[in-house]
């Protein structure tokens, strides 16, 4: 297995399989799909979709070829989802709580301070809450593969403040993905949330549009976050996922033998991808420090005892109603 560093990271990234897209030399792939993310290239999910996609390539014998295209090129979470529906696009990794635009279930997983820690997070999200979630993805026409990628959990940066207790978010400035989710978590705390897609996040932070973000260790490093950013606020406030979706008519469109080989090798690739994000949250926190940021650390109790006064659990039971809320308190228990 390679073993990610920071290095690793800056070498491997340039391996990413790249194929132009247009007529085909006979003997070419016979089918040709683009697949977007909306991280950097050196990120541990694109290099180990890379090497999916490498995999998919020589196990079908060169017929299915796929381009990746990271870092929003092919633009916005939000723009890429309808693309993705309307086959533009064939692959798309999103977060949950992103995807919840069109499947407003698939961002319970980002319940404030729901999963203590990963022991009950991959349980759940490869046990009986990924499935109904996975149940509801289907629905709306797309398919999301078995094995989730790792985003991690989510800290909060600032570059005015260190954030301590529940309190220092008041009136805090914060960037946050167009989500119902994340805006009401901030919202319960007091502070003002602004949703930003993320390919716009540095340069909201660099002008001070706003005045801090919140995101996981890996996403804070690979897109240099630290450059405008002072403090770094361990909150360990919501553990966050990328499912691999797909295009429902795309993926059919395939040989079944092409199918199974292209959900085996995402999968598999989902599993490595977890082991980096596992090494790289060990030693990121130094790395970090060294470029700048000031570590904080905080007690996770307080910030969710502050949610359940606000009144924040008892509203998003009542939003992802019943069935949905029994299933995630299965698996970390009461939340309400």
């Amino acid at each position: 297995m390679t073993r990610f560093t920071r290095r690793t990271l800056l070498a491997t990234s340039a391996a990413l399989p790249l194929v132009a897209i247009g007529r085909r030399p006979a003997g070419a792939a016979e089918f040709t799909y683009k697949y977007a993310n909306n991280l950097p290239a050196t990120h541990p999910l694109n290099v180990r979709t890379g090497e999916a996609a490498a995999r998919i390539k020589e196990a079908t014998g060169g017929r299915v070829e796929i381009t990746i295209f990271p870092n929003s090129q092919l633009g916005s979470d939000t723009d890429t989802l309808s693309q993705l529906r309307d086959g533009a696009v064939e692959f798309f990794t999103l977060s949950g709580l992103i995807l919840a635009i069109l499947v407003p279930v698939a961002a319970i997983n980002g319940v404030g301070f729901a999963f203590k820690d990963y022991d009950q997070v991959w349980p759940a999200m490869d046990g009986k809450l990924g499935a109904f979630i996975r149940g509801e993805i289907d629905k709306r026409g797309l398919v999301a593969f078995e094995n989730q990628y790792d985003n991690g959990y989510r800290q909060i940066t600032s570059a005015s403040k260190p954030i301590r207790v529940p309190e220092d978010l008041n009136g805090f400035k914060i960037r946050v993905p167009p989500s119902p989710l994340w805006t009401g978590l901030f919202t319960a705390f007091g502070a003002s949330p602004t949703n930003i897609n993320f390919s716009e996040t540095y340069s909201a932070l660099q002008t001070r549009l706003v005045d801090g973000e919140e995101n996981p260790l890996a996403v804070i490093d690979a897109a240099k976050l630290y450059e405008v950013q002072k403090y770094l606020s361990v909150t360990n406030h919501m553990w966050d996922g990328f499912w691999m979706l797909a295009n429902r008519g795309a993926l059919e469109a395939l040989p079944k033998d092409a199918q199974d080989i292209v959900r085996r090798e995402f999968n598999r690739s989902a599993l490595d991808q977890r082991a980096d994000i596992a090494h790289l949250n060990a030693t990121l926190e130094g790395a970090l420090q060294q470029k700048g940021l000031e570590f904080i650390a905080t007690d996770p109790a307080a910030f969710r005892a502050a949610l359940k006064k606000a009144g924040f659990y008892a509203d998003w039971q009542g939003k992802f109603g019943k069935q949905a809320w029994d299933v995630l308190e299965g698996a970390v228990g009461s939340l309400a």
